[in-house]
C-alpha cells in the first residue's frame, strides 16, 4: 500500500473510529489516534515542547489540566509527568478504549467518554477551577461531528481566572492553500510526490467538513466576544505540518 492510500485511513475519523482504533494491537501508538507513523515518529517531544511554550501555566505548580482527546501516544504521557513534577493534578477526558493505555497514578484522573458529557457528574465542580485546558488535534473532529461553539462555551466556563485554553494542531485548508501556492509548497510537493509537477490548488471552493480561516478566525470572535484574550499561533518550525496547521490560544483576564 502506497503512503498516500495507507494515510487515506485516517481521514475524517469520529469518535468512534477512533475507539477501533484504540482496541487494534496491529497499530503503533500513532495510529491508534489517527496520525501515520511519518508524521508523528520522533516529533513528540518537539510538539509537547512547543505547546509548554506557549501556556506558562503548564510550567506553574500545583495547578488543574484538563486535556480532552488525549489518545494514547507518548504526549498525555509527557503530560502526566511534567504535572507529577509540578504536583499539578491532571484530567483525562476520553474514551475508555483510549484511556485504558494511559498510566494510572493519584494525579491523574480519568473520565471516560465524551466532552463535555463525560464530565457530568463533576461539571459544577470544576467550572471556574481549571487553569489549562488542552485540546490538541481535537477541535477539527468536534467541527465535524458536533457544535463547535458548544464545545468552546463548556470550555471557556471551566477557566480559572488567568486560565489558559489551547486548541492545537488544527489543520487549515485555507492555510494549506496558501502554502502550496508558494514557491516552498511547490517544492514540498515535489520532494513527496517525486514529480516535477505543482500541486493543485483551488481557491474560493466548497471544502464540505475542512475547517478554514472563517471557522478559526470565529472561534476567536467567540471567545473574546465573551470576555477572553484570544489569538492565533503559528507552530514551531520544527514540526511535522506547521506550514498547514497553527494553534489557539485563549487566555481568561
Amino acid at each position: 500500500m502506497g503512503q498516500n492510500e495507507d494515510n487515506k485511513k485516517f481521514f475524517n475519523l469520529t469518535f468512534n473510529d477512533f475507539k477501533e482504533l484504540a482496541k487494534d494491537s496491529s497499530l503503533s501508538r500513532h495510529q491508534k489516534v489517527g496520525f501515520p507513523d511519518s508524521y508523528r515518529s520522533n516529533k513528540e517531544a518537539d510538539i509537547f515542547r512547543d505547546v509548554v511554550d506557549k501556556v506558562p501555566q503548564l510550567k506553574s505548580t500545583d495547578k488543574i489540566v484538563l486535556e480532552i482527546g488525549p489518545g494514547c501516544s507518548d504526549l498525555p504521557v509527557m503530560l502526566a509527568n511534567l504535572c507529577k513534577k509540578n504536583t499539578s493534578r491532571v484530567i483525562f477526558v476520553d474514551s475508555e478504549e483510549m484511556l485504558s493505555h494511559l498510566p494510572d497514578e493519584q494525579h491523574i484522573s480519568k473520565y471516560p467518554g465524551i466532552f463535555p458529557s463525560a464530565l457530568e457528574k463533576d461539571i459544577e465542580k470544576f467550572k471556574g477551577k481549571i487553569n489549562v485546558i488542552i485540546a490538541y488535534s481535537v477541535i477539527q473532529y468536534v467541527y465535524l461531528e458536533g457544535n463547535i461553539f458548544a464545545f468552546l462555551d463548556h470550555c471557556l466556563s471551566l477557566l480559572a481566572d488567568g486560565g489558559e485554553l489551547i486548541y492545537g494542531d488544527i489543520p487549515n485548508v485555507t492555510m494549506r492553500k496558501r502554502f502550496f501556492s508558494s514557491q516552498a509548497g511547490f517544492q514540498s510537493h515535489r520532494e513527496y510526490v517525486g514529480r516535477d509537477e505543482k500541486p493543485e490548488v483551488n481557491f474560493n471552493r466548497l471544502e464540505i467538513g475542512q475547517m478554514d480561516d472563517s471557522v478559526v478566525l470565529a472561534i476567536l470572535a467567540r471567545a473574546r466576544a465573551q470576555g477572553f484574550h484570544a489569538w492565533v499561533m503559528p507552530q514551531s518550525s520544527s514540526l511535522p505540518m506547521a506550514n498547514r496547521r497553527e494553534d489557539i490560544l485563549i487566555r481568561k483576564p
